[in-house]
């Protein structure tokens, strides 16, 4: 693509287009995002960030993952996650955002989660304390609070959400806080963290893309154009039925959740897990009491 190709967005358009989606003040809004997708955005990704937040208003709730994956514990990194100041490796827009005035930033040392507004303390706040992706986490909190899901250009492969519902439903491939990580907290203290143990493979049932299918044919997914970029919004109730029933019958293809075989990864980090299944709480003697 050329350069004189290439859109000029303004943030004007970007509030036009949140607006189409029906985004109100007060709402609740969990964001993925590709800066690129829209050609070039002047002010690039503050604007993005300050349109979403003119849109909501601080009555609502801004959340973005702000996730390293990892990146800070391989070799020659630093060995540990500091909220503060370890970046995101989920892009430009999510990376200028956690570090923005008034934004939390939660403790989970491969998947914390950053959010702006009302409820972003509390949905962050205690993360290091619960599932990474379970009902209680700042994702699994905004869902269960009628939460929706924006996506700048990264729908569907992007969609955090669909690991809500598989915690949520047991899914016996995440490792439920199986491994732990240095944590720098802000007061300088070094903790260990947990946080999941991902899949040793795949997940073929979301591989296969057919939730986010059955969504579109269910008209569960509102659109429009920004620039080169494809807006897509929807409700996480909406997403977590339809995933969670495919999670929970299989397809013609491919057998439900509870039956398949992948498990949990084993790493260098693996250990016990502090999780209490049958309380469906952390256990007393948890280090994560203690932050």
């Amino acid at each position: 693509m050329s350069e004189a190709s290439i859109p000029r967005i303004t943030k004007a358009e970007i509030l036009l287009g949140l607006r189409q989606l029906g985004i109100r003040p007060g709402d609740g809004l969990m964001v993925h995002s590709s800066l690129s997708s829209f050609g070039y955005v002047e002010g690039g990704a503050a604007t993005v960030i300050e349109a979403l937040q003119e849109v909501l208003t601080e009555a609502g709730t801004l959340m973005m993952p702000s996730f390293n994956h990892g990146a800070p514990f391989g070799e020659g990194r630093p060995g540990y996650y500091d909220p503060r100041e370890t970046p995101t490796t989920n892009g430009a827009i999510p990376d200028f955002f956690w570090r923005l005035p008034g934004v939390e930033r939660s403790l989970n040392p491969t998947h914390a989660f950053a959010a702006w507004g009302r409820k972003a303390r509390r949905y962050t706040e205690f993360h290091h304390r619960t599932l990474t992706m379970g009902p209680d986490s700042p994702l699994g909190l905004l869902w269960r609070e009628g939460g929706s899901a924006l996506f700048f250009g990264v729908w569907p492969r992007a969609n955090t959400f669909h690991h809500v519902v598989e915690m949520t439903l047991g899914a016996p491939c995440l490792g439920r806080r199986t491994e732990a990580y240095p944590v720098r907290l802000p007061g300088g203290r070094m903790v260990m963290g947990r946080t999941w143990g991902y899949r040793e493979k795949p997940c073929p049932l979301v591989a296969s893309g057919r939730y986010a299918r059955d969504m579109a044919v269910r008209g569960m997914l509102r659109e429009v154009r920004i620039g080169n970029c494809r807006a897509v919004l929807f409700r996480l109730q909406d997403c977590y039925e339809v995933a969670g029933r495919i999670l929970r019958e299989g397809t013609e293809n491919l057998p439900p959740c509870h039956k398949c075989p992948i498990r949990p990864r084993q790493s260098p980090w693996t250990v016990p897990s502090d999780w209490d299944d049958e309380r469906q709480c952390l256990r007393p003697d948890s280090e994560a009491w203690t932050y």
